[in-house]
């Protein structure tokens, strides 16, 4: 058991797929185990979610068996190892480490341009994450990451789209419930009442398929790190307060829920609004500084790659860097 996970510890995206060993048509499903691994026979019908569900008790986890034996599908009679709990849940290798990008979209509509994607780029880049064996995750997901307490598969990625559009609603969302793919929705609450905004009745109804959440992205989508022409420190920091305080209350008055994340305008933020933050019980902030997520980022300034409109789908793979490696002796 112990050579066989010395061993077995594959980055996220091993360089060639590790030995199928074929057991005998008689033997027992379950051949060894320990507190850590569970060394088994599949039987026919076997699947990864029903490996997963039987001994890890969550098909979800269907990736932990897959990931760890370098693996896509199983056959009747082929010898798995089922890891029984996560010890690196960090994503950290001898080559390298995970880091997880999160894409930032704007608007969509059929005339691409900077901010607005067309409606079939935007299909056509969800389609290459679900076909290229990519896990898109919701953004507490990735909190439960950053703090340790989750691993995640070797290709995963979160998906967030700014501001509050309505062609959120009518174009992105279809799409993104074709797929099964959840994102994050970050409001400046300002916004909603224009007639190309959304309503809180449509958010309402992205938040009850639980696959889309709202969260705030300031009130009026000012620079939360410029002071206006004339404006004494006092008056910034009153302005700013409202800034972040407002949208959290809006969102749990109209929506009825709290705020654990935060899109800063521009990406622009300092130490004041920090501060604001923190006593909103608000844990994480989003940037548009491009780049992925190791185990390691500052939770208030994570990166997130901005896709555009004129950029075509190999534009798009490029943003996909799901795995760091670290220099070679």
């Amino acid at each position: 058991m112990l050579a066989i996970a010395g061993c077995a510890t594959p980055p996220p995206a091993p360089d060639a797929p590790a030995p199928i060993f074929v057991a005998p048509v008689d033997a027992g499903p379950v051949i060894n185990r320990d507190d850590d691994f569970a060394i088994v026979a599949v039987r026919d019908g076997d699947t990864m979610a029903s490996l997963a569900q039987r001994y890890l008790g969550d098909a979800g986890k269907a990736w932990w068996i897959a990931q760890f034996n370098g693996v896509t599908t199983v056959r009747a009679g082929q010898i798995i190892v089922v890891p029984l709990r996560i010890r690196n849940a960090v994503g950290v290798y001898a080559s390298g480490y995970q880091t997880i990008p999160i894409l930032c979209y704007h608007r969509f509509g059929p005339r691409a341009t900077k901010l607005n994607v067309a409606p079939a780029a935007f299909e056509a880049q969800m389609e290459y994450l679900a076909r290229n064996g990519y896990t898109v995750i919701p953004l507490r997901r990735l909190a439960r990451f950053l703090e340790g307490k989750e691993p995640l598969p070797a290709k995963t990625v979160a998906i967030t789209i700014d501001d509050g559009y309505r062609s959120t609603y009518e174009i992105a969302y279809p799409i993104l419930r074709k797929f099964g793919f959840p994102a994050t929705v970050f409001l400046y609450t300002d916004f909603v009442g224009a007639s190309d905004a959304m309503t809180w009745a449509q958010m309402k109804e992205m938040e009850a398929s639980g696959l889309i959440e709202i969260q705030p992205h300031s009130k009026s989508h000012a620079n939360l790190a410029l002071r206006l022409p004339g404006e004494t420190d006092a008056k910034y920091k009153e302005r700013i307060k409202r800034e972040v305080d407002v949208p959290v209350a809006m969102l749990r008055e109209r929506l009825d829920h709290a705020t654990f994340t935060n899109a800063y305008p521009y990406g622009a933020h300092n130490e004041w609004v920090l501060d604001l933050l923190s006593r909103q019980n608000v844990t994480k902030g989003v940037t548009v500084t491009p780049g992925g997520n190791g185990f390691f980022a500052y939770p208030y300034m994570l990166r997130r790659s901005m896709v555009f409109g004129d950029q075509d789908l190999e534009g798009f793979k490029a943003k996909l860097v799901t795995f760091v490696r670290t220099a070679q002796r």
